[in-house]
């Protein structure tokens, strides 16, 4: 398997950013920007892309969109939480899918990193709180992209047919400006509210993440065979929001 600084587009992005970027053009094994299956679904996705932001927009759409969200499915092991895993499965939750973000872009020479985040969401499924005992999301993911000459930030967590569902706005981002969730929803009821920050990674710190959820959200890491789309459909039905 080549390593990814062998690739001339990558090589010339390195000779181009400061030695502190290189970091973030590199894979890792949860980035693994290096992955065979990875490198090829980046390529079709950006394929006719112009410059580098025309590429993270169709990037981030890609990841958006073309793969589901789903909360009851976590594994915390590293390749559970790699990039390349998403694309195997179809699905992924927030800091997986943000993970993949962060990975096709440093595939086409974009710097990318992995940022965390605690935040209090008011829209999940009855399920969910219960298992997670509260509606404080720990380490909520989020990708940090550089463009332009600086850094942004994009959140790929939702697709749009889960945002139709919940009756939110679906988060667009356009590679300019920070695109992070709406304070409320689409009836003006409050959705997200970011509580602390934790930083933008080069690698995802997994052994934070794996310490968060065994000391919040132990029953989260307890496979059940829940199906996230059906309860989010029960929960729309039972409060008169279902079309």
């Amino acid at each position: 398997m080549r390593h990814l600084v062998h690739e001339p587009q990558i090589a010339l992005s390195m000779m181009r950013f400061p030695f502190d970027f290189q970091a973030a053009l590199q894979p890792t094994p949860t980035l693994d920007s290096n992955h065979a299956g990875l490198r090829d679904w980046t390529r079709d996705a950006v394929a006719g892309c112009t410059s580098a932001t025309d590429q993270a927009v169709r990037l981030y759409y890609a990841v958006r969109d073309g793969f589901r969200y789903d909360p009851y499915r976590i594994d915390l092991s590293t390749r559970g939480m790699s990039a390349s895993r998403v694309i195997e499965c179809g699905y992924g939750w927030c800091i997986p899918k943000a993970v993949l973000l962060a990975a096709a872009c440093r595939v086409v020479g974009i710097p990318a990193r992995v940022g965390l985040a605690d935040v209090r969401n008011h829209l999940s499924t009855a399920r969910l709180r219960e298992k997670m005992g509260t509606d404080v999301f720990y380490r909520h993911g989020y990708t940090a992209l550089h463009l332009n000459g600086q850094w942004v930030k994009a959140t790929p967590a939702f697709n749009i047919e889960l945002c139709e569902k919940l009756r939110l706005q679906p988060l667009d981002f356009d590679g300019t400006a920070d695109s992070i969730y709406h304070p409320f929803d689409l009836q003006g009821q409050r959705h997200m509210e970011y509580l602390a920050l934790h930083g933008e990674h080069d690698d995802l710190p997994l052994e934070d993440v794996r310490h968060v959820f065994s000391t919040h959200y132990p029953q989260l890491l307890t496979s059940s065979g829940d199906d996230w789309l059906r309860d989010v459909e029960k929960d729309r039905a039972a409060d008169g929001s279902a079309p």
